[in-house]
C-alpha cells in the first residue's frame, strides 16, 4: 500500500509562536500527517521566527510597510505562500488580515483560532468581552478563514470555564492551553483525513 505524503503547512505568526511550536513538536512524528514546510511572519525579530530557524524551516517576512498599499503586500504574501505548495494554510497568532488575492488562491485551505466561541466575541478582545459580560463558559474555536472577522465556518470548539477568580490574563492563558491542543489536533486531522464545506458544516474525509 503507497504511502501518502504529509501534507504541506505553511504557518503564518506575528508574535512568539507558542502554537507554531505546538505544530512544530507534533509533525517531528511521521503519524501525525503533517510537515511544517515554511513559516511567515508580518514582521522581523520575533520569536516566532526564531523557533521556526532552529526547526531548520525556511521563514520570509512581508512587512505591510515595505509595500505602496495593502493589496500589494496581499498579493506579495500570496506569492510567497503559493512557492511553498501548502495543502493547508494555519493563521497562527497572525495579525494581519489576509486580502482577497490570497483568500482567491487558498480559500477553503486557511484556518485560523479565535479565542471565543464563534459567533459569540469576535474580534481581538475576546477574553476580556466574555468576561466582562459575565458569561459562565467561553473558549477556542478553529475556523476556516472567510472574509470575514472571525466569521468562517467552524472547523472545532474547545469550551473553558471561567472561573469566579479570573481577570483577563488567568482566563486568556486558560483558553490558549486549549486553543494549542485543539490546533494540533485538528489540523492533523485536515491533514490526514481531509474535509469538505457544505452550508458553512466542515466535516471531516474527502469525499
Amino acid at each position: 500500500m503507497p504511502t501518502r505524503d504529509p501534507a504541506r503547512l505553511v504557518v503564518l505568526v506575528s508574535g512568539s509562536g507558542t502554537n507554531l511550536q505546538a505544530l512544530l513538536d507534533a509533525s517531528a512524528d511521521p503519524s501525525y500527517g503533517a510537515r511544517v514546510v515554511a513559516v511567515g511572519a508580518d514582521r522581523d525579530g520575533i520569536e516566532g521566527l526564531t523557533r521556526a530557524d532552529r526547526a531548520g524551516v525556511p521563514t520570509f517576512v512581508r512587512e505591510v510597510a515595505q509595500f505602496s498599499s495593502r493589496e500589494h503586500w496581499d498579493r506579495a504574501l500570496t506569492d510567497t505562500v503559493a512557492a511553498f505548495e501548502p495543502d493547508v494554510v494555519v493563521l497562527a497568532g497572525f495579525m494581519k488580515l489576509v486580502g482577497e488575492e490570497f483568500l482567491g488562491r487558498f480559500g477553503g485551505r486557511v484556518v485560523n483560532t479565535h479565542p471565543a466561541l464563534c459567533p459569540s466575541f469576535p474580534g481581538t478582545n475576546g477574553p476580556a468581552d466574555a468576561l466582562a459580560y459575565g458569561v459562565k463558559v467561553t473558549g477556542a474555536t478553529l475556523f476556516v478563514v472567510d472574509d470575514g472577522i472571525d466569521t468562517g465556518p467552524i472547523v472545532a470548539q474547545v469550551v473553558v470555564p471561567v472561573e469566579e477568580a479570573d481577570d483577563v490574563e488567568t482566563l486568556h492563558e486558560r483558553i490558549k492551553s486549549a486553543e494549542r491542543a485543539m490546533l494540533v489536533e485538528n489540523v492533523g486531522r485536515l491533514a490526514r483525513e481531509g474535509f469538505t464545506i457544505t452550508d458553512r458544516k466542515v466535516r471531516f474525509g474527502s469525499d
